[in-house]
């Protein structure tokens, strides 16, 4: 039950409703669940009071202006895949939801861009552009919920990031509403364009913290003509990292995914009615993915590199057909939503450069288990770019030392030069640990960002960055 609205956010109702009209603003019983927490849920269940739903960006400029008249705190809201609240509204912020701006521009297959607005979804603008022979080169497990301005605004990374690249790598413009209302149009849709500062890199990746995005221009690819895989068992990360060199080398630019499971976290999947792609018992498993254009002959290229480093695998199955590589992707996104049947769990998105991952885990492991000798660590991830995904469950039924858990996790990623955070933003959640990854000055320059792009914090505040008297406890 959504708990009592605060009056403050209650009184610019009617004004709100006069921009957008009164159906598009939900107050109350009126709010739907999906609205106060991220999809994979989290330790923080927010409280939506006001939900504003802007049918235009000239709409949600509108919208920032009143609220920022009003010093009112606003929290933007995509599809809710998040994984670090960033989205979780207070009592206090008027939720601006971006669902309604689901516009997609016409798609020219010569210029091989596409405009779409902010409500999107990625599976939508993955559709429509396979209508014209192209593809999205962002793809991720929640696409179906996941839009394009939480996409930006997260710079959102998935399973292909090895072959095409983050987020960042395909926006060539945006449209984004500052939080005084003004509604600018940053850059062009031009393959080059040098004039001046690049300023739509300060907005993707800032978690809706200096502005709102309302549409973005992505470069588009030309679908490929084939698609291959292998899943492969291999004795370490050593062997998974010989595998990766051996493809790049071999099959040059045709590499798009490269999924790495550990033991425990492919055990996950015992019992489960799936067809495995190999057995139980093999210490890692490796998804490989090659697409290209030459419908024989990358099939037996791909052969070849596998029978060239035979040494490394202790076992293999590779995909002919389509419905076979299916097989192999069902059996990897399967895997994050049994993970999280086991609760009380803690997850992470991390990054660490491959070279250094092994001793990593290791020590996370080590440490960790002094404190829960029953500790599970099941790891999964995009090894090609350094991005593993690490579930931890301490065998506790409690959350309460979830602190300690984030330390250790953190610390070991801080001392192998990692990152906190790979594709899921900062948000509340990893808020008190920024300081791991990113130095002081780094931060302080952040702010001073925040501060110049919106002097009132009205926008997200808290998240990402401390806000007023807020302090974090790391």
């Amino acid at each position: 039950m959504t708990a009592p609205a605060a009056p403050e956010v209650l009184r610019h109702v009617d004004a709100l409703a006069e921009v957008v009209g009164r159906q598009h603003v939900l107050v109350g019983e009126q709010v739907p669940a999906r609205h106060v927490q991220d999809l994979w849920g989290s330790d923080r269940k927010g409280v939506a009071s006001v939900v504003v739903c802007p049918g235009t960006p000239a709409e949600v400029a509108r919208v920032l202006r009143l609220c920022a008249e009003h010093r009112q705190p606003v929290v933007v809201q995509g599809g809710m895949t998040g994984l670090v609240s960033g989205g979780v509204p207070g009592p206090e912020e008027v939720v601006l939801s971006t669902e309604r701006l689901d516009s997609i521009g016409e798609i020219d297959p010569a210029i091989a861009t596409v405009t779409a607005g902010a409500g999107v979804t990625l599976a939508d603008l993955q559709d429509e552009a396979a209508r014209h022979g192209l593809v999205v080169p962002i793809d991720l497990a929640s696409k179906g919920s996941a839009t394009i301005g939480g996409c930006v605004a997260t710079n959102a990374g998935g399973v292909n990031v090895v072959g095409y690249g983050m987020t960042r790598q395909h926006v060539r413009s945006l449209q984004v509403a500052l939080a005084d209302g003004r509604l600018l149009e940053l850059s062009t849709p031009l393959v080059k364009d040098n004039a001046g500062f690049d300023l739509k890199q300060l907005f993707i990746g800032s978690e809706g913290t200096l502005g709102v995005v309302t549409a973005a221009t992505l470069a588009l690819r030309q679908a490929p003509r084939t698609r291959t895989g292998v899943f492969c068992a291999v004795a370490d990360v050593a062997g998974a990292l010989e595998l990766l060199t051996a493809i790049r080398a071999q099959l040059p630019g045709m590499l798009t995914a490269f999924e790495v499971v550990w033991a425990d976290a492919y055990a996950v999947l015992d019992g489960l009615d799936l067809r495995l792609p190999l057995p139980m018992g093999y210490p890692v498993y490796v998804l490989a993915e090659v697409q290209g254009g030459r419908p024989e002959a990358d099939s037996e290229a791909l052969l070849a590199c596998l029978a060239s480093i035979e040494h490394v695998l202790l076992d293999s199955a590779v995909a002919d057909t389509a419905a076979e590589l299916a097989v192999f992707w069902q059996a990897r996104e399967r895997i994050p939503s049994e993970i999280l049947r086991m609760q009380p769990l803690f997850g992470f998105d991390v990054s660490v450069s491959a070279r250094d991952l092994q001793d990593c885990l290791e020590r996370m492991r080590a440490e960790l288990t002094e404190r829960w000798p029953q500790v599970k660590l099941l790891v999964f991830g995009h090894l090609g770019d350094d991005n593993v995904h690490i579930a931890v469950v301490t065998g506790e039924q409690t959350r309460k030392r979830k602190a300690e858990v984030e330390h250790i996790v953190y610390g070991c990623v801080s001392r192998s030069s990692g990152s906190i955070s790979a594709e899921h933003g900062i948000g509340f959640e990893k808020r008190p640990y920024l300081g791991y990854t990113r130095s002081p000055e780094e931060m302080e320059l952040m702010r001073s960002l925040k501060a110049l792009l919106d002097p009132a914090g009205i926008l997200n505040r808290g998240r990402v960055l401390t806000w007023g008297n807020e302090t974090d406890p790391a």
